[in-house]
This record gives structure tokens, C-alpha cells and sequence, in this order.
């Protein structure tokens, strides 16, 4: 017997699917009785009868109810679900670290341990809430990320198998066949592949439309780090790419991110999203790195749903006009976005990236030159808890601070991760002597990646809410951000991007400034 709420909700996703909104695409899928398919919410195929079909919230309880994936509409390439963002459930907190591929590097008690939930707990609630358990999930994110390698790069099939994190290529095999009803041959078929070249993998990620990434790349090279990252510009000195190296558990790794290009027409017309090419130590390590570069680029958010609470706030909405698709930087390490944001603390961003080199110079680990000459990874908690007085500078009680962090982070009294809830996450790090509510709530925006985290009391914030009408008194301010929740991490990011844009403007001034200069030498 179903109940009314789930036939209230069973109508609400038809309605979807009769209208083939692209915008829910990644947060269903539609099952078809008839053809024991499923489907995106948007896909183009006659919509069936509304008796006809049943939704799952994920699609690895549709392989599990015996459907396949649909080969007109590919849902295992939309984006990832903005819930897992929002939700702070034990659900959520666990489909977070699955997608972060921990069921592949700690299997299922590892999983557990980090939720504090035993395993068949786990799977029970996981299976409730999603239709699914732990091992499912991540199988259906291994084939998520095998489609995506068959149909972009010339990768041999061994070689996809281990990339996506199969133990076995006969184990790729047979999970291939059943979710997409062919074999990994005839799914690369007829697909337009990318060669690997020097070691140099090709990875299309698709996001949402509208899609701010000029934004993100603005950002991100605004705080580039040299010897870890890396910033290329065009001749007019906007930012085209951003890459930078990355500590995975098999080996060092490097990506290089660019907004992908829209094709006018065929398979990929008017895609969305990050094109990326990685090098990797380990291919096995891919999903990972999938998994931070969607979170650093945000790019499972709803920026439609985003947008339409932002914009109906009247001082908001040419804000929301002129940057729609605004998205939340998010992270490639957590421990890295603390202490980053210690040392960052009441420095202007120019003082914080010269202090942050001179430590990632000193105590980073080097990388080998195939990655980047003279590259280093960010130091770790242990090498901080250990050397990092030799090296950091400034008041006495922000370095204790750090070291005091470094340490805890090391014997893993304190943990900083994306499993966590935002309470969770906030109350360990308040916890630690030194650390304030600010510091807090930045570190949740960036590695919690929450959408609900407004940062009434940052000078920036409140001198860019002036700057778009709103009040710059913290608490008033505090007040008025309430109109937008569940999103004011993304007001944050409006209240930002004046000062972002800016400092992109002089940054690009500089570039144009120094080609010209080399030319001319």
C-alpha cells in the first residue's frame, strides 16, 4: 500500500518527466515497466503512462530492481544530485564519502567507521533512503566513471577497468553488461575518443546550465600557489585553466581544469561543464580526483533553484543577472583549506599567498618532473605539526594555532572531512583553541561544501553586500541573508565577486602588461 505522500511525490516526478526538465537530470531516474530501462528525467523518448513507471532516488536501485541504463539518453552522464550537498543525514554523509571513493580504498567498514554506524546498520539505512546499499552505490559510481573514460579517451579496456576501480576486468565486464545492456566495446562504439598523450587523460564532467566557470577559474587563480598550482591565460590575460597537484592515496597526482567548449551540434551539443585532463600515479586513484574536481568546481549544484531564491530578493536580482550560475569553491584537500584558511586569517590575499608558498616551498613534498618541474604537494599535518615553526611567521598565537591544529590533524583527534555533518564539522573545529566561528564556517563552505553558510561577519562580505544594496552591518546583514536559505553560501559568493572581479581585472592588466614586455625584449 503506498501512501499519500508517495503518490504526491510519484506525481510531482511524472510532471517532471512529462516536461522533460533537464533541470532534474542526476536527481531521479525513471524505471519503464515496459522496457526494463531507466531513464533521465529530460530524456526524448514517448513519455510513458504514469502507471507505467516507478522513480529511484539513485540509479544503483534501478540496477538493483533489475532495470538498465537507457542508451538514447546516457543518465549515467548527467550530474550528480545537489542533495548530497544539502542533506546531513547519515544517508547523506555516507553517498558523500562513497562518491569520494572511500568504499574503494577502506570497503564497507571503513565506510561504517567514519559514520560511526555499524555495518549492517548502515546498509539498512542506506537502503531505506536510497533504495540501495554501500556496495551498490559505488559500483554504480564505478560504472558512472567507466562510461565516461570509454566514450572520451582511447584508454586500452584493462585500462578503464582499473582507472574506474574494478578489482577485475571480468568484473568490468559483466558490471558493463548489466547496466547498460552492452559490452564496453560496443558502449565506446561510434564515440569521438580522445588519445592519451604523455601520460595526459581526458575527462568531460557535466554541470548544470547556467554555469558560472569563469568565476571559479577567477577564483581559484586568485589564490594560486606557485609549485602547486598551476594558472594558464589567453592573450588578452583571462584566466583559461586552472590545474595543480594533488596527494591521492596512490601517488601524486596533477589535473588541469578549462570550461568545456559548447559543440553546436552532435553527441556532445551544448554541453556543460569541466573539460579535465589528469595525470595520475595510479589510474585506480581517478574517481577520487573526479570526485574533489566536482567539488571544487561545484558542479552538482541546481543553480536554476539557487537563482530563483536569490533573485527574487529585489537587490539580489542584477546580481543574479549578471553572474547566473554562481557556484561555491570547494576543495582538492580539507586539512589543505584549514590551514590555508589559518594562515589567511586578517592578511590580505596577496600576504596569504606569499606565506602559503614559502611553506609549501619549504615543507612540501617535491613530485616528480613528468608532473610539474619543481613541483611540490602541500605539506602535510604531520610535517607542519613537526617543522611548521620553522617556517611560518606572524603572531605568536595564530602559529601556535596552526601547530595546535597540525597536530590534533596528525593523531586524528580532530577530523576535517566531507562525511561529516555541519554541525559535526563546526563543533570539532571550535573545539580547538584558536579556531573562531569565522574560521569555521569558511572551512564548512569550502570542504562541507554546504549551501546554507553565509559569513555575515567577513569585512569583505559586508562591504560587497553594500556594494550590491544590501546593509553592511553584520547583523542586519545576518538578518536579510535569511531570505535566501536554504543558499547563502551562494549569496556569500555574490557578496564576494565584486572584489573577485576586480582583482581578475588587474591580474589579466598585469598578464597583458608582461607578454606585451616579452614581445618586445
Amino acid at each position: 500500500m503506498t501512501s499519500t505522500a508517495d503518490n504526491t511525490l510519484h506525481a510531482e516526478r511524472y510532471r517532471v518527466v512529462a516536461s522533460r526538465d533537464a533541470r532534474f537530470d542526476g536527481q531521479f531516474v525513471t524505471a519503464v515497466h515496459s522496457t526494463g530501462i531507466y531513464c533521465r528525467p529530460s530524456c526524448p523518448a514517448r513519455t510513458p503512462r504514469a502507471s507505467g513507471v516507478t522513480f529511484f532516488r539513485t540509479s544503483a536501485a534501478a540496477h538493483l530492481a533489475g532495470y538498465r541504463a537507457c542508451k538514447r539518453c546516457l543518465p549515467e552522464a548527467t550530474p550528480g544530485s545537489p542533495e548530497w550537498d544539502l542533506r546531513e543525514d547519515v544517508a547523506g554523509r555516507a553517498m558523500r564519502l562513497v562518491l569520494d571513493g572511500v568504499v574503494e580504498r577502506e570497503g564497507v567498514p571503513g565506510l561504517a567507521a567514519r559514520v560511526g554506524y555499524s555495518q549492517r546498520q548502515l546498509g539498512r539505512i542506506m537502503t531505506t533512503e536510497l533504495g540501495a546499499g554501500p556496495k551498490a552505490l559505488s559500483r554504480a559510481h564505478r560504472a558512472q566513471t567507466a562510461r565516461a573514460l570509454l566514450t572520451s579517451s582511447d584508454l586500452s579496456v584493462a585500462d578503464v577497468a582499473f582507472a574506474a576501480g574494478f578489482a577485475s576486468v571480468r568484473q568490468f565486464n559483466d558490471t558493463i553488461r548489466e547496466v547498460f545492456a552492452v559490452t564496453p566495446s560496443q558502449l565506446r562504439a561510434r564515440r569521438v575518443l580522445r588519445p592519451v598523450e604523455d601520460g595526459w587523460l581526458h575527462v568531460h564532467l557535466p554541470a548544470r546550465a547556467p554555469f558560472d566557470a569563469q568565476g571559479l577559474l577567477d577564483w581559484h587563480a586568485l589564490h594560486a600557489l606557485a609549485g602547486l598550482e598551476q594558472v594558464e591565460r589567453d592573450d588578452t590575460g583571462r584566466v583559461t585553466s586552472y590545474g595543480r597537484l594533488v596527494d591521492l592515496p596512490g601517488g601524486p597526482a596533477r589535473f588541469t581544469a578549462s570550461a568545456s567548449a559548447t559543440r553546436p551540434a552532435g553527441p556532445a551539443a551544448g554541453r556543460t561543464g569541466i573539460d579535465l585532463r589528469v595525470r595520475l600515479t595510479t589510474l585506480s586513484d581517478l574517481p577520487t580526483l573526479v570526485a574533489r574536481v566536482r567539488s571544487l568546481f561545484d558542479l552538482d549544484a541546481d543553480p536554476e533553484a539557487v537563482d530563483a531564491v536569490l533573485a527574487a530578493v529585489p537587490e539580489l536580482a542584477p546580481a543574479v543577472a549578471r553572474v547566473p550560475g554562481i557556484r561555491l569553491p570547494g576543495h582538492a584537500d580539507a586539512d589543505e583549506v584549514l590551514f590555508r584558511t589559518l594562515i589567511g586569517q586578517q592578511v590580505s590575499v596577496a600576504a596569504a599567498r606569499t606565506a602559503q608558498t614559502r611553506l609549501v616551498a619549504a615543507l612540501g613534498a617535491p613530485v616528480p618532473d613528468d608532473l610539474v618541474p619543481g613541483g611540490r604537494l602541500f605539506p602535510t599535518a604531520a610535517v607542519i605539526a613537526e617543522h611548521g615553526r620553522e617556517v611560518l611567521r606572524g603572531p605568536a598565537a595564530r602559529v601556535d594555532t596552526i601547530i595546535r591544529v597540525a597536530e590534533a590533524l596528525a593523531v586524528g583527534t580532530l577530523v576535517v572531512d566531507a562525511g561529516q555533518s555541519l554541525d559535526e564539522l563546526r563543533g570539532g573545529l571550535l573545539a580547538v583553541k584558536g579556531i573562531g566561528p569565522w574560521t569555521a564556517d569558511y572551512v564548512a563552505l569550502r570542504v562541507r561544501h554546504h549551501p546554507d553558510v553565509f559569513l555575515h561577519s567577513d569585512l569583505a562580505v559586508r562591504n560587497g553586500a553594500q556594494e550590491l544594496g544590501l546593509p553592511g552591518a553584520a547583523r542586519e546583514l545576518s538578518v536579510r541573508s535569511e531570505q535566501v536559505a536554504p543558499w547563502r553560501s551562494y549569496l556569500t559568493m555574490h557578496c564576494w565577486r565584486p572584489i573577485v572581479d576586480r582583482a581578475a581585472a588587474v591580474a589579466e592588466t598585469s598578464a597583458r602588461a608582461a607578454a606585451a614586455a616579452a614581445q618586445r625584449s
